[in-house]
């Protein structure tokens, strides 16, 4: 049985090329793994808050000492962290907004990474805790990013790959659909993105 929770950050809801193939990653691994569950976290439909003074101050207070709105404020990173240690595979579908991810994306990893839960420091430096995952990004961007004069703009997976392997998942694989705003490439850039899908 594989756990598998796709994470959906895209702000469109139809035509979103980033849902489209994070979607077919999706069917992919169900079709590699028949006995599995997915659960779906769309981060448009259930947005994260931005950290706030209460969030964070709660966290660095034992629980046995929290007051019930302190507990009340770590309950959606600590749910979010329990559900990420329960999965197998991660699927993260992102579209590439202002060369970065957008900002419900960033909330949500503003509330999973947390020292002590899923990263802790060490005299030999940090060590990521969200072991044994596996993890595909479906990126949609308007432009090309992963080569050419705009790569060293995308600041979208070099991000990710960061800060998954910060909290432990360091086998990454990435799928693209780009060109998607460019009229020699548009019509075709979706569907050469799924075709490029590989699971491993």
């Amino acid at each position: 049985m594989k756990n598998i929770l796709h994470i959906i950050s895209s702000s469109r809801t139809k035509d979103s090329a980033s849902r489209t193939l994070g979607n077919a990653i999706e069917e992919k691994l169900q079709e590699a793994y028949p006995e599995h569950s997915i659960t779906t976290l769309d981060l448009l439909k259930t947005p994260f808050p931005h950290l706030g003074e209460q969030q964070v101050d709660s966290w660095f207070i034992p629980a046995e000492n929290r007051t019930p709105e302190q507990n009340e404020a770590v309950k959606r990173s600590d749910d979010a962290i329990a559900q990420l240690q329960a999965s197998d595979i991660i699927v993260i579908s992102v579209p590439i907004y202002n060369f970065g991810i957008p900002s419900g994306l960033k909330a949500y990893i503003d509330h999973i990474a947390r020292g002590g839960m899923t990263f802790r420091y060490s005299e030999n430096g940090f060590e990521g805790l969200v072991k044994n995952k596996k993890a595909y990004i479906a990126v949609a961007s308007g432009s090309i990013f992963s080569e050419g004069d705009y790569q060293s703009y995308d600041f979208v997976v070099p991000y990710l790959r960061s800060v998954l392997g910060f909290i432990g998942v360091t086998d990454v694989s990435v799928f693209r659909a780009e060109g998607l705003n460019l009229p020699h490439l548009q019509e075709t850039a979706l569907e050469k993105g799924i075709e490029s899908i590989v699971i491993v």
